[in-house]
């Protein structure tokens, strides 16, 4: 997302922090660097001379008040973000529920931008919020879109609308006019409506839609544009705004290498919110759209805050809880604690996307890129081949257990020899991560990290006394034999 844009960014200021003592000129410069990135990444140009002339501005009025001693480079920075976030919207805008249920909402929007799809995710992520949304097929034109909306709502869970089969058979603005009565009677208290889209803006696309807004009356109309269209996406909003109008914006295909013209451009013309963004082809891949996190994320700081609300949503937190009470006790963190916790990342999505959160993810772009997705798999499958005793204490894994777990696994010896030595690594790292201190657990746990790596137990003072170390435990043999008889006595 963005990463033309964010690479130009950080060489610009990468150029501006060499220089110790910042000049005009340097300023300058350095507006020059960003207006071109920002014209390349086709952003609209009345929002690119904007946006240059208040950084410039803000700049030169700041660089007299800043101390030698300081990080200029950095103020310079801070003031660039913040006008960036402005750019982007200011601050997130939430759905408005209606104060007599259902809540309407209405998506309108061109062919191919992702409409059918992105009601599925919407309705997905309101039904996660305790609420009851009513999908609605109001989309009779384009072939098979009726079915497409069921399949649909079938994986999410949701309930079609849907008394007319489509392709051609039907009238939209009848089908959009009963869903309301349906939904009441059925206590639904939201329902989104899936209208019809061109290939193009036209006087029958744009009267449909308006006919539909007219019959339901709905609380938010959403307009759902492909974020790779550019300065075509600002013309049709633009379009759409002056026929039917709208509330606030949705962006689809954030996750191909946009240029980020559409998302740069857009809420400064319009003057409309963009509300949610849609990342991927994943019916999970939608959250609300955050001026700030994005701002974060272009000038290339990472997006931590959406990376831990996302690890919130997928690790257990008495599951949690119990892993760090584990450690507190000097337990070691096991196989099977890493089986959970790979269990937990890979519903959070994939990992190139999860790294792309991550600060200074830039630098590292080609080694996400690169990064092979499949491996998580791969591991998981080796330690899936572990029985329970193998999985709790790798010590006993011998050539034969090993070589059963390879067989089992589809891999060779030589993955499972890899796959123990790193874990053998990282328990002992973290066993010096709890005598030293370590990181504190919210955090390891708000970054999805395993609760043990941050248990931080020996070494802080908690409460004005310093925590007792754990016994360190007697070590067990690697012989089922001898170890046994360790067991017993």
């Amino acid at each position: 997302m963005f990463e033309s844009l964010s690479s130009k960014f950080g060489n610009a200021f990468s150029s501006l922090r060499s220089r110790g003592k910042i000049s005009p000129s340097d300023i300058e410069n350095t507006c020059l660097e960003v207006r071109t990135a920002l014209l390349e990444s086709d952003v609209a140009l009345p929002v690119v001379d904007s946006f240059i002339e208040r950084i410039r501005s803000k700049s030169l009025d700041a660089l007299p008040n800043l101390q030698s001693g300081t990080n200029q480079a950095q103020a310079i920075f801070e003031i660039v973000n913040s006008e960036l976030v402005e750019i982007l919207g200011g601050s997130a805008r939430r759905v408005r529920f209606a104060k007599t249920a259902p809540t309407v909402i209405m998506l309108a929007g061109l062919q191919g931008a992702g409409k059918t799809t992105l009601a599925g995710k919407l309705a997905k992520f309101y039904s996660e919020q305790g609420n009851t949304p009513l999908l609605v097929a109001s989309d009779l034109q384009r072939p098979n879109a009726v079915n497409q909306l069921q399949v649909v709502g079938e994986s999410v869970g949701v309930p079609v609308f849907a008394p007319e089969p489509g392709n051609g058979v039907g009238n939209p603005v009848k089908v959009a006019e009963q869903s309301l009565a349906y939904a009441k009677s059925k206590l639904y208290n939201m329902v989104i409506v899936d209208t019809a889209g061109r290939l193009g803006v036209d006087a029958e696309l744009m009267q449909q839609a308006i006919d539909i807004r007219n019959a339901v009356k709905p609380d938010e109309i959403l307009f759902v544009v492909d974020a790779m269209m550019g300065q075509d996406a600002v013309r049709t909003a633009k379009a759409f705004e002056d026929g039917v109008g709208f509330d606030g914006v949705v962006l689809t295909k954030l996750d191909g290498d946009a240029r980020g013209g559409a998302a740069l451009s857009i809420a400064k013309l319009t003057g409309k919110p963009i509300m949610f963004s849609s990342t991927g082809e994943k019916l999970t891949d939608f959250d609300i759209f955050y001026p700030d996190r994005m701002a974060s994320r272009i000038l290339g700081m990472g997006d931590v805050a959406t990376l831990a609300e996302q690890a919130k949503k997928v690790f257990d937190g008495d599951a949690t809880a119990k892993l760090e009470e584990k450690f507190a006790r000097g337990d070691d963190f096991t196989l099977s604690d890493f089986l959970e916790q790979l269990e937990a990342m890979s519903k959070m999505g994939s990992m190139s996307k999860l790294l792309g959160m991550l600060p200074g993810a830039g630098a590292m772009k080609k080694q996400i890129e690169n990064f092979d997705e499949s491996e998580i798999i791969r591991t998981k499958s080796i330690v899936q081949s572990m029985t329970p005793l193998e999985r709790e204490d790798p010590k006993v894994l011998n050539g034969s257990r090993r070589a059963r777990i390879a067989l089992g696994a589809g891999r060779k010896v030589q993955d499972v020899n890899s796959l123990v030595d790193k874990f053998t690594a990282a328990q002992k790292m973290m066993r010096q991560m709890r005598k030293g201190g370590g990181v504190p657990p919210a955090m390891a746990q708000s970054m999805g990290m395993p609760a043990g790596m941050g248990a931080g137990i020996s070494g802080h003072q908690h409460g004005g006394q310093k925590v007792q170390q754990p016994a360190k435990k007697k070590s067990k043999s690697g012989n089922p034999a001898k170890r046994a008889a360790q067991e017993q006595g």
